[in-house]
């Protein structure tokens, strides 16, 4: 896999067809020896710190899903994108003052953790009259009524904030997301941490039966997010490849 993303756009493009094609392999044989359908899953692709140049290559190759983690890069990427039929998915830290930003193009926020950014949220999507799906993200490296150290509240909390987004105008619940910890006790254990991702998620969706997404995985543990039961994988560098550094 090449460390260049300046080639030019023929070049480019095999690239990252041939990127996909390997990922897609990944996905299906996860998916075949977990018993399930390829269809099952869907293949939520990370584009940070990559150009628009990219992202219209990758609708191209039939991609629909995308993600960003940082607003400052996402708005004018997805504007320059915005003739494209693609579903936007913000996953990073949210601050509220880039509430009103993200909902400019964001389909689904999938970074819920706290009350104060479910507010911010609720009043950003009825401003803009629109409805906005969240994912709450789970940190299970978290004590009880924390976050996590790459955002999310832990597991004790995501009743509570799972029901306020639910009865708040302009919001939907989809369900659930998580980003296998570093530290505590599922560090290095992706598919336990996974599999608690998926009890906590069956507990969710006793009250809240259509909240039935499960964000899970990313290029390197994408098996073990498609075993324990993820319905969205978030693959970055094994599709665009080596991330340039940021300055």
């Amino acid at each position: 896999m090449t460390e260049r993303h300046d080639l030019p756009d023929p070049a480019r493009r095999a690239e990252l067809a041939e990127n996909l094609a390997k990922v897609e392999e990944r996905i299906a044989a996860a998916c075949a020896a977990a018993g399930r359908a390829r269809d099952e899953v869907t293949l939520i692709v990370v584009t940070k710190t990559y150009p628009a140049s990219d992202v219209r290559l990758l609708h191209e190759l039939g991609v629909r899903n995308v993600a960003e983690n940082r607003d400052q890069d996402a708005a004018p990427k997805a504007a320059a994108c915005a003739d494209l039929d693609l579903r936007w998915h913000f996953v990073g830290q949210l601050q509220t003052n880039k509430v009103r930003s993200v909902l400019g193009y964001a389909d689904v926020v999938q970074s819920v953790d706290r009350m104060k950014l479910v507010t911010a949220l609720s009043a950003g999507a009825v401003r803009a009259g629109r409805e906005v799906g969240c994912l709450i993200q789970v940190a299970l490296d978290a004590d009880a009524g924390a976050r996590g150290e790459r955002g999310g509240v832990a597991p004790d909390g995501v009743a509570e904030l799972a029901a306020a987004v639910e009865a708040s105008q302009g919001l939907r619940l989809d369900g659930l997301m998580t980003v296998a910890p570093l530290a505590g006790a599922y560090a290095g254990r992706q598919r336990a941490a996974f599999g608690r991702l998926l009890e906590i998620s069956s507990g969710l969706r006793v009250r809240h039966p259509a909240a039935n997404m499960v964000s899970a995985g990313m290029s390197a543990d994408l098996e073990e997010a498609v075993a324990a039961g993820a319905t969205h994988v978030r693959v970055g560098t094994a599709v665009l490849g080596v991330r340039p550094r940021l300055g």
